[in-house]
């Protein structure tokens, strides 16, 4: 199984259509993030797990979240930055499955790709992901009916005509 380290701030301050959603809330930049990457991960059914900083919030702990089998979330403990998170697990992980580490930090692009990882910038990963949402777009418009078969089509006109009176009435 593949699985994607994702240094969440680091992506949100990387991506044009997020860093705009930060400039009015975080948790909407956040949110935002999470949801392409749960796309991202079911349509390449691979685990996708996103890491927020959060040592310089005093006395917070480590939260995470496992959406589903694709997602997880990782909030840090006070004094663990997502890169030092990202760090360990790679060293756990990195000979095991294929890892790959979404990050523009360059230390932590050297870091992890000595401990087994493979790295990929977070505009990279912005190209990768739009590219995904594109064909996830066309996968649905090819699965909608063309013909559609609406209520107008198989009545009478009078009737119709009766229907639409009654529905501006009220």
């Amino acid at each position: 199984m593949k699985i994607i380290f994702v240094d969440g701030y680091n992506v949100i301050n990387s991506w044009p259509d997020l860093k705009i959603k930060k400039e009015y809330s975080f948790d909407g930049a956040r949110k935002s993030l999470i949801d392409a990457m749960h796309n991202y991960g079911v349509y390449n059914d691979c685990k996708v797990i996103v890491v927020f900083d959060a040592h310089k919030v005093a006395g917070s702990i480590k939260k995470v979240e496992n959406l589903n089998k694709n997602l997880e979330i990782v909030f840090t403990k006070d004094g663990e930055t997502a890169d030092s998170y990202i760090e360990k697990e790679v060293n756990y992980l990195g000979r095991k499955y294929e890892v790959i580490v979404v990050t523009s930090d360059c230390l932590e692009q050297q870091t992890i790709f000595q401990r087994g990882a493979v790295r990929m910038s977070s505009l990279e990963f912005y190209n990768e992901v739009i590219n995904v949402e594109k064909s996830i777009r066309n996968k649905t418009n090819n699965n909608k009916p063309l013909d559609r078969n609406s209520l107008s089509d198989n009545i009478e006109l009078d009737v119709l005509k009766k229907l639409e009176k009654i529905r501006r009435s009220q």
